[in-house]
């Protein structure tokens, strides 16, 4: 086992999260890194991180485990499944759970994992890749204080906010949930606006350069706008930071969360259908941004006129 300094930081999952990541914490500790895919451990080398072959041997003398999967069912395989996290990392190493998983599941992974003699760390995050990348992340953490104090060198390293939610796994999960029912509807109000505003004759740059100046603002708006304007017309087009299925996820954890507690969320169920109809439709591996395609109009307001003036012409005659 390597000791002191040289430890590194063990990062499994690289995907766009995972990677920013790894990259960020590679600026300060040694790397080591996992994913299936490989085009994904081509880019972790490219920067900075010794790529391996399995998740075993990424953590294998770890002092600390970042894993970054999408779901549930990732993050099973790659903490217990074979050559997972559990048959090689060190005895009391942190192990931050950085996805979105739900307070069911994870309180559950982080019984199995105090069972096999790891910290558990429920750390979900928030900012997207390019925030993970400079460090900025919003970083929700629900953990025993030394759970909590083994991890801190590297949750400050990825974290512009660091926010000990309570001392229970599944707290960070708690508030990570609620964070997504903000952000999936801002997405569907960010997409419905810059749909109506093309609908109606504006032009949707126009709403991304200038509602963030008042009231409207929101992140959402001004980090998905963009690439909304761009997807009304070629939603293929647009380069994947957040993938569209991730939101029929979340805020499907949404829904079970406000149904266990009877609080009625009518506003997230629509946002929700959303997603799913997107899903529906093939844009479930596209940017989240893809979701305005399914509001545009098929035709411009000119054309559309158009076509009612030729209607009207046609009614007209003799």
């Amino acid at each position: 086992m390597s000791t002191g300094a040289s430890r590194p930081v063990a990062v499994v999952g690289l995907g766009a999260m995972g990677l920013a990541m790894a990259t960020r914490l590679a600026q300060t500790f040694p790397v080591t890194g996992f994913d299936p895919a490989p085009a994904r451990r081509e880019l972790a080398s490219r920067a900075g991180v010794e790529v391996c072959s399995t998740p075993a041997e990424a953590v294998a003398g770890a002092r600390a485990v970042v894993l970054a999967v999408r779901d549930a069912a990732q993050t099973e395989v790659a903490l217990f499944g074979v050559d997972g996290v559990v048959t090689a990392a060190d005895q009391g190493a942190p192990v931050l759970l950085t996805g979105t998983i739900g307070v069911t599941a994870v309180r559950d992974v982080g019984a199995r994992l105090s069972a096999a003699g790891l910290a558990p760390v429920d750390a979900p995050v928030s900012g997207g890749p390019g925030r993970a990348a400079t460090g900025e992340l919003l970083i929700m953490v629900g953990a025993p204080a030394d759970a909590v104090q083994a991890a801190t060198p590297v949750l400050e390293r990825l974290a512009g906010r660091l926010v000990v939610v309570g001392p229970r796994v599944g707290d960070g999960q708690l508030l990570k949930t609620i964070n997504q029912l903000l952000a999936g509807v801002h997405i569907a109000a960010a997409a419905e606006a810059i749909a109506l505003a093309r609908a109606a004759g504006l032009t949707p740059a126009v709403v991304v350069e200038t509602l963030p100046a008042g009231a409207a603002d929101s992140f959402m708006l001004r980090d998905r706008g963009p690439r909304m304007v761009e997807a009304a017309t070629n939603a293929e087009a647009v380069p994947v930071h957040s993938r569209t299925d991730i939101f029929v996820k979340d805020l499907g954890l949404v829904l079970d969360l406000a149904a266990d507690e009877h609080v009625p969320t009518p506003v997230t169920a629509a946002a929700h259908q959303l997603y799913l109809l997107a899903q529906r439709h093939g844009l479930g591996a596209r940017d989240d941004s893809s979701i305005v395609a399914l509001l545009v109009p098929p035709t411009t307001p000119a054309q559309l006129a158009g076509r009612e003036s030729a209607s009207s012409s046609e009614v007209a005659q003799p």
